[in-house]
């Protein structure tokens, strides 16, 4: 049996399309990415899957029990850390823990709180108002406060967004132990390299999953070879390279360009002749291996 699965699911907004028929199954004990920007679809599909959004049309079971049919079944096998996740700021950690514990009816908390406590490493401030947390501090209780009923399945809608880089990677760490404790993880996230780290991801885009699979898999959907450029004047080289014949396309990353093309050994010369060409000079280039983030942009470009 799948953690969850999705047959057909279409949501609208009005006009606006949220989720388009799409279909999905994501298996027990695997960490499942839904990846994209805003608008894309991500959030409607998580609150659909909660029972929080009513679906235009589809079919959705969590953990074998039908959303729209037996949602308290459903409710009492989730947990949802939404991107807005509401701690009560004048209530310490510990009373946090014991609020969400009594509102999924968990009366005897307090061996589960040492637990989460220890878990996300918060025992030493578990007496501070969740209002003088840190950003990554409130994401942890926040995590803590979502599994204190013990769920199967959790969804995360992107709980790291606006969160610094250190406490991006503790929370990262916190997740990776969770994993093996047999739950299943579903997240959002705008950003590609926390995908990477996820067993299977689906790269979304108006409501519906470009392509789905193990980031090495993703990752097999661009075609050609990546030659990364460090050069001069980078807008026009920008420029000229996408009018260059052999170049397939062209991504831009700070101060270099990912320049994509068939053959790098074939091509690469007549690049580096015709930029010299335009004074444009070439400090360093190197064929690198694709990143989800360059399969992203391929396929929202219309290019792969």
């Amino acid at each position: 049996m799948n953690a969850l699965e999705i047959k057909n699911a279409s949501k609208k907004f009005g006009s606006i399309i949220a989720v388009d028929s799409l279909s999905l199954q994501v298996e027990k004990g695997e960490m499942f990415a839904l990846v994209g920007p805003d608008g894309v679809g991500k959030t409607t599909l998580i609150r659909m899957l909660c029972g929080i959004v009513k679906p235009d049309a589809g079919e959705f079971s969590v953990m074998g029990y039908d959303v729209q049919k037996q949602i308290d079944e459903v409710k009492n096998r989730i947990g949802y850390l939404s991107q807005k996740f509401s701690l009560y700021g004048d209530l310490t950690i510990d009373e946090n823990i014991e609020f969400f514990a009594e509102i999924h009816g968990v009366w005897d908390y307090k061996p589960r709180r040492e637990e989460l406590l220890e878990f996300t490493r918060l025992t030493p401030f578990r007496t501070r108002l969740a209002e003088k947390l840190s950003g990554g501090m409130k994401q942890k209780l926040a995590l803590a406060c979502t599994l204190v009923h013990t769920p199967e399945i959790i969804f995360l809608d992107e709980p790291t967004t606006g969160v610094d880089p250190v406490s991006r990677r503790d929370f990262w760490k916190v997740l990776s132990s969770l994993l093996k404790t047999g739950i299943t993880i579903v997240m959002t996230t705008p950003y590609l390299d926390e995908a990477e780290r996820c067993n299977r991801v689906a790269l979304m885009n108006e409501g519906k999953i470009m392509v789905l699979g193990t980031p090495a898999e993703v990752k097999k959907e661009m075609k050609g070879e990546i030659v990364e450029m460090v050069c001069s004047n980078i807008r026009t080289a920008f420029s000229l390279l996408k009018k260059f014949t052999p170049v397939r396309e062209v991504q831009a990353f700070g101060d270099r360009l990912h320049v994509v093309v068939d053959r790098s050994e074939r091509d690469v010369q007549p690049m580096l002749e015709m930029l010299s060409t335009n004074s444009i000079s070439v400090s360093d280039w190197r064929v690198v291996k694709p990143t989800l983030e360059n399969v992203f942009i391929s396929l929202m470009t219309g290019k792969n």
